[in-house]
């Protein structure tokens, strides 16, 4: 039953239709964790070695919190293309893809291209689970603070996976006054990367010049998705009323809590999705 004879009966009828794939094998319960090593936990291009550990740690919580097995692949590749390719050609053994640690902006490119290619999910770690989170997180603390997320001033550091998901999330939520920045200020609309001259062009970066310093000043919102120790009591107490500090570097953040909390913020965060 194991092994042959007995294993060619369900092999004829996943031949005959591939959705007995999922009746009997595990297949559906198989989620391909991927990554190229070319973001690896904010520490950067540290290669697809050292991505194992996180790779292995999100399988972990996969089985811990959602019952799935999740396998980790980490690839030698140098191109968007060769991750599409090699994904796309193992995807029949697993039920959704996992996509993990790969650098801006080749982690969209791969993504769009897989979502077309494929007929199972594929999910971005880096830009959906951390934007999900930030968008409830963001919900509630709005909600404590009395302001409305329409009206609420959001700065967001870092135009990285997360940062120009984060944003475009919020936005579809109902923010109009967001305002990216980047390592060279606030985000333009002439800007080379397509990726960040959109989210230029749907948010207040038009209107706007300067750097964070800038961009931070009478923010109700900070959220940083970018360097460790990049903002200063200062520019907290230069925020809105009760403002809101979400410091999400990883794995050291812009502001630590208990700073950001010396300088007035009302709410405090550290730490990303995972």
């Amino acid at each position: 039953l194991v092994y042959t004879p007995g294993v060619a009966e369900p092999c004829r009828k996943i031949s005959e239709d591939k959705e007995n794939a999922y009746k009997y094998t595990s297949k559906g319960n198989l989620v391909a964790v991927v990554s190229d090593g070319s973001a690896v936990l904010g520490l950067g291009d540290n290669g697809p070695e050292a991505a194992m550990p996180v790779m292995e740690g999100k399988a972990n919580l996969m089985k811990k919190f959602g019952g799935v097995d999740g396998f980790p692949i980490c690839i030698d590749a140098d191109s968007a293309e060769e991750i599409i390719e090699h994904v796309e050609r193992e995807a029949p053994t697993f039920g959704a893809i996992n996509l993990e640690d790969i650098k801006a902006p080749r982690c969209f490119k791969v993504e769009e291209k897989l979502k077309e290619k494929l007929d199972i999910p594929v999910f971005h770690d880096d830009q959906h689970g951390t934007a999900i989170v930030v968008g409830a997180a963001l919900r509630n603390g709005l909600e404590l603070a009395a302001k409305e997320l329409s009206e609420a001033r959001i700065t967001i550091s870092g135009a990285g996976a997360a940062g120009i998901s984060v944003a475009n999330f919020l936005i579809n939520a109902g923010a109009e006054k967001i305002v990216p920045v980047d390592s060279s200020g606030i985000l333009s609309e002439d800007d080379e990367n397509p990726y960040k001259a959109d989210l230029a062009k749907r948010s207040n970066a038009a209107e706007e010049q300067g750097g964070l310093l800038d961009a931070i000043r009478g923010s109700d919102v900070f959220i940083g998705l970018s360097a460790p120790g990049i903002v200063s009591k200062d520019m907290v107490e230069s925020m809105a009323d009760k403002p809101i500090v979400f410091a999400l570097a990883n794995p050291e953040p812009e502001i630590m809590p208990d700073e950001a909390k010396e300088a007035g913020a009302f709410i405090t965060a550290t730490g990303r999705s995972d």
